[in-house]
């Protein structure tokens, strides 16, 4: 353990034989030996004279803890001739003001013009200021700092070659930070087109080539170019089309459209990507990326290291299939497509691929087999999840079956008119369904979930981003093989993707000009982190499933026991299930009290006793951290309340908002419970477990949302639409609307057209 700003941090270990570069990003958390090249504009301020002081001391920061993590890394900085620009212009303007006032002897100083300030000059009077700045930084996290600053003649000379290597090794064995600059106070002005010079050379006319060929020379794993821009482009940043390439491969320079360089330094992004590519040749891995954007300059550099998507990737592997921006862009085209369709060929697609879950049984159970097996192997997932990774022939036959009712229902679901209004004569407004557009839905050990969830977006029209979780490839794979051959009877093969790629799910949230839903389907955790990590993006779905049942004074013996059962035990992993129980006082010490307790002993349950209910007990259960948990297992909480007032008073405070239960024959307290008890799903004298798509008829779910807009509790096809506008009028303009015009508003409700009785 290192230690850095007094906090401990596990030094990461780090091995890797150099030669080859990293094929993907996720690899790069694995960079033993980092080279940090920060350019002009990311050093110096805006108007040129000076440095960033707030931006480098966060990258000074951000180097610190990958240093302290075990981590060799150095620097190759800009920025002497910014500084030496602002020292000098200083000494002049002090020496002429110092000079005039004693010729004039006035105290007003008329306008003094600054001559133009020499480059090497300022290099000159930077330098030391620089490394000053640099020492005095690094020093606040108890690392040491070292200058070296090179031409390009001692990359020419095979002894100053040997000397700077072994320099540089020495300094990194003994934990310091090298930070190396080009010699600008006695560096020669650089030959046009000398780039490159053959495969084993690269002439070092700039930082961004000194970069490159010290990273290839010192074997470095990682070369990190920080510029005033996002990355590469396929066009001029900043124009209407430009889209910023995530991965950059040899040979794709054709694709790029290079703009002008940065407002200060000599190297523009042309000569950044020619620099590289010559690393990525001699086996170093590269990312550009901005430096000086406020919001993500303070973690651009370990962001980069933690395989973030963040700037342009240079890579030598080219993946098999598309990017997941190209899946997401294929998504949305098919799914346009798909809503054009008529609703009985959407229909016919669902029936299709219900048949095929049937048809195929025997490859989906194999593969399916072939997940439980690597799962059991490796021990990572614990039996919960385990069941829910599980298919076996019943599931395909409900699967198929939900898939139906989809199909049945959804026939006008696309294109529906909810409200008909005439404006004024012969100007009338409709407002109709139409798809929200793109969907990702990420889900975990839940195989079953693809199927559902694609039939729920054909129904609606929406093009789809499946993201499943690793344990469950091999069925995830088959049964989206299955629902592209349902889409291709009617030519949308391509409304619904499975990524496959190494996309980590916070960088999926980032695609909010692709994405328009994130649904996750899984644990508390997956949820919260996507709801964190989702910017710009709405994200339908639930963090947790914290679901009560009151049991009342008035409550039937004979259907307490069974639906306390069933809402605990039928399915104890799922969101539904039970998991604080609620008791009124006056039934503690009662037959019924007594035959919920022995149930839930004979079904195995553990017991976990509330703050209330561990008082009234002389030996009580272990007593609960939180009446806040979620167990998802064959555990519960019992707490006890006073009256049906203080139980819903209870799950407001405590509860998630999700399903949540009253058992009583008093009809009165039960719709009090169901009229005031603020949650998705509210029931009385049902399990909680009835809180599903396909109990509630609607085929299948999307997944259960407790949020308040849009769409609230299990939510199929409905919730996956939104509506628009559409306004037939003949001529007509707002001016005629006027105190003086010619037209008045009619406001008029219109019939509906006939829905379709099947």
């Amino acid at each position: 353990i290192r230690c850095w700003s007094n906090i401990p941090f596990i030094t990461v270990p780090l091995s890797r034989a150099h030669g080859k570069s990293f094929a993907h990003r996720s690899e790069l958390k694995h960079a033993k030996r980092i080279v940090v090249k920060l350019g002009s504009a990311v050093v110096t301020r805006g108007d040129e004279c000076g440095l960033a002081l707030g931006r480098l001391a966060s990258i000074v920061e951000q180097v610190s803890m990958l240093q302290n993590q075990g981590r060799e890394m150095m620097i190759v900085t800009s920025g002497a001739v910014a500084f030496g620009k602002q020292r000098l212009r200083h000494e002049i303007l002090l020496s002429q003001s110092v000079r005039q006032a004693l010729h004039s002897g006035q105290s007003q100083l008329k306008d003094m013009a600054i001559p133009v300030l020499e480059a090497r000059a300022c290099a000159a009077a930077g330098q030391s200021g620089l490394m000053a700045l640099y020492e005095a930084m690094f020093t606040q996290y108890s690392i040491c700092a070292a200058q070296i600053l090179v031409t390009n003649l001692d990359f020419h000379d095979e002894q100053k070659r040997r000397n700077l290597n072994g320099t540089l090794h020495e300094l990194l064995r003994m934990n310091i930070v090298p930070i190396i600059n080009t010699n600008d106070a006695v560096v020669p002005p650089p030959e046009p087109n000398s780039d490159l010079q053959g495969v084993n050379v690269i002439s070092v006319k700039d930082n961004d080539s000194l970069a490159a060929r010290l990273a290839v020379e010192m074997k470095t794993d990682l070369l990190i170019v920080l510029s005033d821009v996002e990355g590469l482009f396929d066009s001029p940043p900043g124009s209407d089309d430009a889209k910023l390439i995530d991965i950059f491969y040899p040979g794709d320079q054709q694709s790029v459209t290079f703009g002008t360089k940065s407002r200060v330094g000599m190297g523009g992004m042309e000569a950044k990507v020619k620099a590289a590519l010559w690393a990525l040749q001699g086996g170093t891995s590269v990312v550009i990326a901005n430096g000086t954007h406020p919001k993500i300059s303070g973690h651009v550099i370990t962001d980069i290291v933690e395989g973030k998507k963040v700037g342009t990737f240079f890579s030598e592997v080219k993946p098999a299939g598309p990017t997941v921006e190209q899946q997401a862009e294929m998504a949305r085209a098919g799914g346009r497509t798909l809503a054009a369709l008529q609703p009985e060929q959407r229909a016919e697609i669902i029936y299709r691929l219900a048949d095929l879950l049937t048809d195929q049984r025997e490859e989906i159970l194999l593969a399916n087999k072939k997940d439980l097996e690597e799962a059991e192997n490796k021990g990572r997932l614990a039996l919960p999840l385990l069941k829910r990774l599980s298919l076996s022939t019943s599931k395909l036959n409900s699967l198929a079956i939900g898939l139906r009712q989809i199909a049945a229902s959804s026939q006008d679901s696309v294109g529906r008119v909810i409200r008909r209004t005439r404006i004024a004569k012969d100007l009338d407004l409709e407002q109709v369904t139409v798809p929200i557009g793109v969907l990702l839905v990420i889900f975990e050990s839940r195989p079953d979930c693809l199927p559902q969830v694609s039939a729920l977006a054909i129904a609606s029209g929406n093009g789809l981003l499946l993201k499943g979780g690793k344990e469950a490839a091999h069925s995830n794979q088959i049964l989206h093989h299955l629902t592209q051959e349902a889409l291709s009877i009617h030519g949308v093969r391509d409304a619904v993707q499975l990524v496959n790629t190494r996309e980590e799910v916070e960088d999926l949230c980032r695609l909010d000009k692709l994405i328009d839903l994130i649904i996750p389907r899984g644990s508390s955790q997956l949820v919260r982190n996507i709801q964190r990590a989702a910017k710009g993006i709405p994200v339908m779905g639930h963090s947790e499933g914290i679901c009560h049942v009151y049991v009342d004074t008035d409550a039937s013996v004979e259907k307490v026991t069974r639906i306390i059962r069933d809402s605990k035990c039928e399915y104890p992993a799922a969101c539904n299930a039970l998991e604080t129980l609620l008791i009124h006082r006056d039934l503690l010490r009662t037959p019924l009290f007594d035959q919920i307790i022995d149930m839930l002993r004979v079904e195995q349950v553990k017991i976990h006793a509330g703050p209330k209910f561990a008082s009234y007990l002389t030996f009580s259960p272990s007593e609960v951290k939180s009446l806040r948990i979620e167990y998802g297992d064959l555990e519960c909480c019992i707490e006890v309340v006073d009256s049906v007032q203080e139980a819903v008073e209870h799950i407001h405070k405590y509860g998630s908002s999700h399903t949540d239960v009253i058992i009583t024959e008093n009809e009165k307290t039960a719709e009090f419970f169901l009229q005031h008890v603020d949650s998705a799903c509210v029931f009385w004298n049902a399990s909680t477990r009835f809180s599903d798509g396909y109990r509630f008829g609607l085929g299948a779910e999307v997944g259960i949302s407790t949020s308040r807009i849009h769409a609230r509790g299990p939510v199929g096809i409905e919730g996956l639409l939104t509506t628009k506008w559409l306004l037939r009028g003949d001529n007509h303009v707002v001016s005629d609307f006027s105190e003086h015009g010619s037209m008045k508003y009619l406001h008029e409700s219109l019939p509906l057209p006939q829905r379709n009785a099947n």
